[in-house]
């Protein structure tokens, strides 16, 4: 019988993957995003995302030196972390308001909530977030080719009508990361490729995005191709609103937290004050994941049903 039988302690399913190997497919997935913006906004973008990164490197390292904590800089995770707060900025933007960024993401969202797996929201979100409030003027200054213009949702909330196929190759004014659809879908291709995310959350949010833009905007296919291609819709369904800690584990739970996120992102859009809505979307939805898994968990096998 010994032979028939390995009895070992759990878990009883092992992966490869790593929380290194996963962060540094992340970041492979946004080279393709981070190359074009630099080509396209030029070196400061390229010292602007070295400044992030560094700067979260150097917080997380910082306190956990302080606190006496394992070091997890390894883990690559303050490196994504970084990458994607640098691409929500514009190339424009003083380095010194990232670099606090970084700080604020990973010190105050990441790290005093216990570390990676126990912060509540997206920490680049939420930094990025606290960024627009603290300083919305030079998070706004998007220049392209020396001219500082709107980005095309801007322009489309004024009335005005935006060039569809710029936005998704990406000679449009906007953040670093998220102006070429092309580039983002690569990226996005690689993370499917790699089974790093599934596309339950990024399909389901996009597509309610297009429903709710359609409805609300006169049934009009050029205004809700604008709505999916600008704004970082794309890249906010792929690699932000994908966040392992901060989105549901179970496949309704999933379905319901990107309608969630897409008629926030809706609502935000056509009926708030901002042309924008992805951040503030993803950090609200993050919020109620506890009650979305809570109504969503499966019933365990073999359990006993209602009496009648």
């Amino acid at each position: 019988m010994g032979k028939l039988l390995n009895v070992s302690s759990s878990p009883h399913v092992r992966s490869k993957e790593t929380t290194q190997s996963i962060m540094l497919d992340v970041c492979i997935a946004m080279l393709p995003a981070t190359a074009f913006g630099v080509v396209q906004f030029g070196i400061n973008a390229l010292l602007v995302l070295i400044a992030t990164v560094v700067a979260c490197v150097l917080s997380e390292y910082v306190f956990e030196k302080v606190t006496k904590k394992p070091i997890t800089i390894c883990d690559l995770s303050a490196v994504v972390t970084g990458m994607i707060l640098a691409l929500n900025c514009p190339a424009s933007i003083p380095l010194w308001i990232p670099m606090l960024g970084g700080v604020f993401a990973i010190v105050v969202v990441k790290q005093l909530y216990g570390g990676l797996g126990q912060n509540f929201m997206n920490p680049a979100l939420a930094a990025r977030c606290f960024l627009l409030i603290s300083f919305a003027g030079k998070m706004s200054n998007f220049t392209l080719d020396g001219w500082t213009g709107a980005t095309p949702l801007a322009v489309l909330k004024n009335g005005g009508e935006v060039d569809l196929a710029a936005m998704f190759i990406g000679k449009i004014p906007g953040t670093i990361g998220e102006v070429s659809v092309i580039a983002l879908l690569i990226g996005a291709a690689y993370l499917v490729f790699k089974k790093v995310i599934t596309l339950r959350i990024p399909v389901t949010y996009i597509a309610t995005v297009a429903v709710f833009t359609l409805i609300f905007g006169g049934f009009d296919i050029n205004y809700t191709l604008a709505h999916i291609c600008g704004g970082g819709l794309i890249f906010g369904a792929f690699f932000m609103a994908t966040d392992y800690v901060t989105s549901p584990i179970t496949p309704k739970g999933q379905i319901v937290f990107g309608i969630l996120l897409g008629v926030l992102t809706g609502l935000f859009r056509m009926f708030g004050g901002s042309a924008e809505g992805v951040s503030y979307a993803i950090i609200i939805s993050n919020l109620l994941v506890p009650l979305i898994e809570r109504f969503t968990l499966p019933v365990a096998f073999g359990k006993e049903g209602k009496k009648s």
